[in-house]
């Protein structure tokens, strides 16, 4: 009765809804992505549900009117970490879903059957599955604990696929049937690998699950994309483990639960092997408005791990969240490089070249941004990320982004120096010596 009482008293239009009994009506159409009621009676099954981004997506189809399986393992309250599928349950309930709370361990294949039999045999079916569920842990390999690499693809990877194994035989019997992933675009760059291998090896297996078994399924008409959000989320999880204030560069999970309705509402047939953006999504859908999915309206974003570079230009991303991008990009990158230089500092190096070379990053209008110092003079060198001497023997003056192609032999110092990209001012001898340096690590590359 309350699906019906829903249909009768709310009027769909181009624009949002127009509530009969209240008349109100939103009619800016760029504010957000309104609820259209094409979920009512489907059935969604979301992993890790009982909190963040897969509780968010929950909520939102809820609105419609659907039925939400909240497939997670929190049942009992955490005094640190808010939430449990109960709570959600009542959550969804409240929104004008239905939800059937089930306690599962993605890892554990006897758990993952028990609650898709459970979903099947309430709501007669399964029409969308959200692998949500994640682990994660951004150390290196060192500090990357076996337990914890286990951890990560058990859940990352293998829950994914053994949740969608279990699913398929219901999808296919599906209304329009989706597969989401919220995992990231596959980018091959060292940049996401480097500093922590086991996580990113773990995150990829999702989306590795997305370029295979869209294709696979295709014949079925089921539906597999990968969903990610261009800039850091807030979840209760992060507010755990940050410090107080940290929500202020980040964006609220209502992001991705308004971008995941509007890739779930495409045909199934058509719209498959995607690998979306948050952003880029819903601007597809003819949103501009983004502030209202920020924590803290007008403060610098953090972009999430993940993000291709040069994705986003004025036609799909604000020229801030764009610029903090490529901030990031360049940062990574320069990362990298102290990484490689480091490893070929000794004593010999410092001994054959015998110079200190301070490099002066520029940003966009020509400003120092940021000052590099090597000391190949001195003990067995150093590469540190400031200024440590007025009176360096070479200083070289260029933009942030040419730093690392300079490091690793994507950009010539004699093709920089005829471009104008770059400046040398000092020993020249030096600046020769340090050349042959450069030689060899874009070697190592």
């Amino acid at each position: 009765m309350k699906t019906r009482f829903y249909l009768e008293q709310i009027k769909i239009t181009p624009c949002g809804i127009r509530d009969k009994s209240t008349q109100i009506f939103r009619s800016n159409c760029s504010s957000k992505m309104f609820n259209t009621g094409k979920f009512v009676g489907k059935t969604v099954l979301i992993t890790g549900a009982s909190r963040g981004i897969g509780k968010e997506i929950g909520l939102k189809l809820a609105q419609d009117g659907a039925n939400i399986v909240i497939a997670a393992k929190t049942a009992t309250a955490n005094a640190k970490l808010p939430g449990t599928i109960y709570t959600a349950a009542e959550e969804i309930e409240k929104a004008g879903g239905k939800a059937l709370p089930c306690i599962v361990d993605v890892r554990d294949e006897s758990s993952v059957k028990s609650a898709v039999e459970d979903a099947v045999k309430k709501f007669g079916g399964i029409d969308i599955l959200i692998n949500n569920a994640s682990a994660i842990s951004l150390t290196g390999t060192e500090d990357t604990t076996m337990k914890r690499y286990d951890l990560m693809h058990s859940i990352n990877t293998r829950g994914t696929y053994l949740m969608t194994k279990s699913c398929l035989p219901y999808l296919k019997q599906g209304k329009n049937p989706h597969v989401l992933n919220i995992s990231p675009p596959l980018l091959m760059e060292t940049r996401w690998f480097s500093n922590h291998v086991a996580y990113t090896m773990a995150k990829f297996g999702m989306s590795m699950c997305v370029l295979g078994h869209h294709e696979e399924f295709r014949p079925h008409g089921i539906a597999v994309n990968a969903l990610w959000p261009v800039t850091t989320i807030w979840t209760a999880a992060m507010e755990m483990l940050s410090d107080k204030g940290g929500e202020a560069g980040c964006r609220k999970p209502a992001i991705m639960a308004d971008a995941a309705y509007a890739v779930l509402s495409k045909n199934s047939k058509d719209f498959t092997g995607q690998f979306l953006i948050d952003e880029d999504v819903l601007r597809a859908e003819g949103v501009t408005d983004f502030d209202r999915y920020a924590c803290v309206p007008g403060a610098t974003l953090m972009p999430d791990f993940f993000i291709p570079a040069g994705t986003y230009d004025a036609k799909f991303a604000s020229g801030q969240t764009r610029k903090v991008h490529e901030k990031a990009v360049i940062d990574e990158e320069i990362k990298q490089v102290f990484t490689s230089v480091k490893s070929l500092l000794n004593a010999e190096v410092v001994k054959k070249i015998g110079y200190v070379f301070e490099f002066e990053l520029t940003d966009a209008k020509g400003q120092t941004s940021r000052s590099i110092t090597l000391d190949l003079k001195n003990g067995e060198g150093s590469l540190v990320d400031k200024k440590t001497t007025d009176s360096p023997d070479v200083k070289f003056t260029l933009a942030a982004e040419d730093f690392s192609p300079l490091f690793t032999g994507k950009l010539r110092p004699s093709t920089a120096l005829m471009t104008k990209k770059l400046k040398i001012a000092g020993d020249l001898p030096g600046a020769m010596k340090l050349e042959g340096l450069l030689r060899k690590l874009s070697q190592k590359k």
